[in-house]
């Protein structure tokens, strides 16, 4: 069965799934300040709702290590273009991105650099008690460092 990511934003819990069978559960994650959205929008301070994959993992940045997501997704680029918050270029450049599975552009009216993260030199104690990301999911650095032997490229991410 496939490996796949749930990000539960109610349970405020991120699980490693092998098909329905939960393999890893990391609690009390972190979202973003603005909580959770179908129709995320740049500078919202919310994390969207919906399936993505992961695109990049980086192991040196200053959140400790960070897994990024092909966000905005084709789903969330189509309801854009159709509110006119994109242009039809900006949908087609989303959608070649996504085919070729890479990351979609990232500075559309959508937003974007959305992804799961530690604190890196952050407050454990803002961790803990507040959700204070720009968007992103972020776990402990104890936490993303134990999730990074799960994660691979191109590996299923649900957020809901």
């Amino acid at each position: 069965p496939e490996r796949w990511i749930l990000v539960d934003t109610q349970a405020m819990t991120l699980s490693v799934m092998q098909g329905d069978v939960v393999r890893r559960s990391y609690e009390n994650i972190s979202i973003g300040r603005g909580g959770t959205t179908v129709a995320k929008r740049r500078h919202d301070d919310k994390t969207p709702i919906g399936e993505f994959r992961i695109v990049r993992i980086a192991t040196d940045t200053p959140f400790h290590r960070f897994f990024g997501l092909d966000y905005p997704s084709l789903q969330h680029a189509e309801q854009a273009l159709k509110n006119n918050l994109i242009s039809e270029a900006e949908l087609v450049s989303i959608r070649e991105a996504l085919r070729a599975k890479r990351a979609p552009p990232q500075t559309t009216r959508l937003g974007g650099y959305i992804g799961i993260h530690g604190i890196g030199q952050g407050d454990p104690a803002i961790h803990e008690n507040f959700h204070w990301t720009n968007g992103c999911i972020a776990l402990t650095n104890d936490q993303v460092d134990d999730l990074n032997q799960w994660i691979h490229r191109g590996m299923r991410v649900i957020v809901r």
